[in-house]
């Protein structure tokens, strides 16, 4: 396992799932945000929903039809400020993901880079988040609910 974060962007596709969990629940928020706002923000997230296919748990995702898009929020003004979108299809059992959305959501998350990231290490509880208002949600709320269920989500335990 990596003793740190990666420093560029070629180390991310390296670094396995369970070790990418540990790095996030290791790693202090500071040094994390300053990744998130640095250089390898886009290919951190990119890297995450590029691995989202390979975690899917088919029984659990079949018959589901959905998309789901995904704002991270507070990019940096010099990435293009804003946030950085992504979209999630769910096809009976299959996910895609890609950064350019092409579909209505039935659901649209918005979170913050370090909570993101800490969802996707699974150092963070999707309705904690909401309930303190670090997430938000628009559109169905219950599809939002399941979400997690569809997944194998790596942790550092």
């Amino acid at each position: 396992m990596p003793e740190s974060l990666p420093t560029n962007a070629g180390a991310l596709a390296e670094v396995a799932p369970e070790d990418f969990a540990k790095l996030i629940a290791n790693t202090p928020k500071q040094q994390i945000d300053e990744m998130v706002r640095g250089e390898l923000r886009k290919p951190v997230l990119d890297e995450i929903f590029s691995r989202m296919a390979d975690h899917v748990d088919p029984a659990k995702a079949r018959g589901v039809n959905a998309v789901i898009h995904f704002k991270i929020l507070d990019r940096p003004d010099d990435q293009g400020g804003g946030y950085d979108h992504y979209e999630v299809v769910f096809e009976d059992g299959r996910c895609a993901a890609s950064d350019s959305p092409e579909k209505d959501p039935q659901v649209t998350i918005r979170v913050g880079a370090f909570e993101f990231l800490k969802l996707a290490a699974n150092e963070a509880s999707g309705p904690v988040l909401f309930m303190t208002r670090r997430l938000k949600l628009e559109g169905d709320l219950m599809l939002a609910s399941r979400l997690i269920s569809y997944f194998r989500i790596p942790s550092a335990a």
